[in-house]
């Protein structure tokens, strides 16, 4: 736990300026004294390339990130410098191989990075989520090899920032019933539609979007910033990933080259596959932001005296603690035995779906014991649990629903299709 200065501002969508950003670091230099959990010493099953990548994550964020993260969610600010800074610490991409700009990792690797940003701020994680599993992947799994050379290395690095387009306005759960449509004309394609709740979309270079061709087959599409037509409105009035930017997709008659077709899918395999490898981030993710709640809780419940002992000396708060301890060390198996499944190209969508849907429940119910452990207190921005809750209400309905995540289960137990 880590008391934090903060600057707030009145109005939403405030700009802070560099002098603020670094006032803030060092006001607030060496408050993060997280420490991670590990009752069953799930460290012992990691590598030592995986604690290193967990490690070095963790002190980007103590230093760089943890300092201004509150401020930056008050004032619904998305800080753009930290683009670069994720892609020298190797947070995009990580398990897209070395020669492509990616780390070069596993997936384990890959999932305790996306841990320790999301300790911080799920808007942060989305941002390196996004960028790695959903622009980075289907560029790698599906591009050309001109493709891959031409964007992987500079998202990998940090030079670009990319975005993912396949939800729409009428469209969400639904992604066969896209309306984003492309005709061809000679070398090009024209392009239509619009999507809609896309993290990065206001800042990024390029954007992947799955997009019906006339024949109604679902195509990926690499979009490229500047070109006529294509625009990018930001999502205003967010009370949920303030620390990130989101917002639409429009596509006007949009000239797009064929050859910025992803050749290597057609259907809906590609987008559910490349949203396979989000959730699977995800499910690491959730537990980070859970892990995060329960140690401000925990030293909440040792530093704060009611009645002439600390409040951990009550059996009510001891119950809290303990079942959320419990929730988190069946998280991290249910993320290192996926993990390892996901290195051996043997997890399930089932699998997945049953990681992402639990880890983020865990995390949300954990934040809400841990804001009530803090009393009011907890509602204010000096604590991190108020923030972590409204986030993961965008974490339990991105990448597929709650509900969704249930039927895909339910489908797989019964073999029966409830989606229709």
């Amino acid at each position: 736990m880590f008391v934090i200065n903060f600057t707030f501002a009145k109005l939403s969508n405030i700009a802070m300026t560099t002098e603020e950003l670094n006032a803030l670091r060092e006001e607030n230099k060496g408050r993060d004294t997280f420490s991670h959990p590990d009752f069953y010493e799930i460290d012992d099953l990691l590598t030592e390339e995986h604690k290193m990548v967990r490690d070095s994550v963790r002190s980007y964020v103590k230093k760089e990130l943890s300092p201004i993260i509150e401020s930056c969610a008050q004032n619904n600010y998305f800080p753009s410098h930290i683009v670069k800074q994720l892609g020298e610490v190797g947070c995009f991409g990580p398990q897209i191989p070395s020669e492509y700009g990616g780390g070069g990792l596993d997936y384990i690797s890959y999932g305790l990075a996306m841990q320790e940003l999301e300790r911080c701020d799920s808007g942060i994680r989305s941002t390196a989520s996004v960028q790695g599993s959903l622009v980075m992947y289907p560029l790698h799994k599906f591009g050309s090899e001109e493709q891959k050379r031409k964007f992987l290395p500079k998202l990998g690095s940090g030079e670009m920032l990319g975005c993912f387009g396949l939800t729409e306005p009428d469209h969400g759960s639904n992604p066969n019933g896209m309306t984003t449509r492309y005709t061809e004309d000679g070398d090009d394609i024209i392009l239509n539609g619009a999507k809609l709740w896309i993290s990065n979309a206001p800042q990024a270079d390029v954007a992947v979007v799955w997009a019906k061709n006339p024949e109604g087959i679902v195509h990926g599409v690499i979009v490229e910033r500047g070109m006529e037509g294509f625009t990018t409105p930001e999502t205003h009035g967010k009370w949920s990933l303030r620390a990130s930017c989101t917002g639409e997709l429009v596509f006007n008659n949009v000239r797009v080259p064929k050859s910025n077709i992803l050749p290597g899918v057609s259907g809906l395999k590609g987008p559910l596959t490349c949203l396979n490898s989000a959730r699977y981030g995800i499910s690491w993710g959730a537990l980070g932001a859970a892990m995060d709640c329960y140690e401000s809780a925990k030293n909440y419940a040792a530093e704060r005296h009611q009645f002439g002992k600390p409040i951990g000396g009550f059996q009510l708060q001891q119950k809290k603690l303990a079942e959320m301890l419990t929730e988190i060390t069946k998280a991290q198996l249910v993320c290192w035995r996926l993990g390892h499944l996901m290195n051996n190209g043997k997890a399930t969508p089932a699998q997945i779906s049953l990681a992402k849907r639990n880890n983020v429940e865990i995390a949300m119910n954990i934040a809400r014991e841990a804001r009530q452990m803090h009393g009011g207190m907890g509602i204010t921005g000096e604590y991190p649990m108020m923030r972590h809750m409204m986030n993961l209400e965008s974490v339990v309905t991105y990448e597929g629903t709650h509900d969704i995540h249930l039927l895909i289960l339910g489908m797989e137990i019964t073999r029966e299709n409830a989606f229709t």
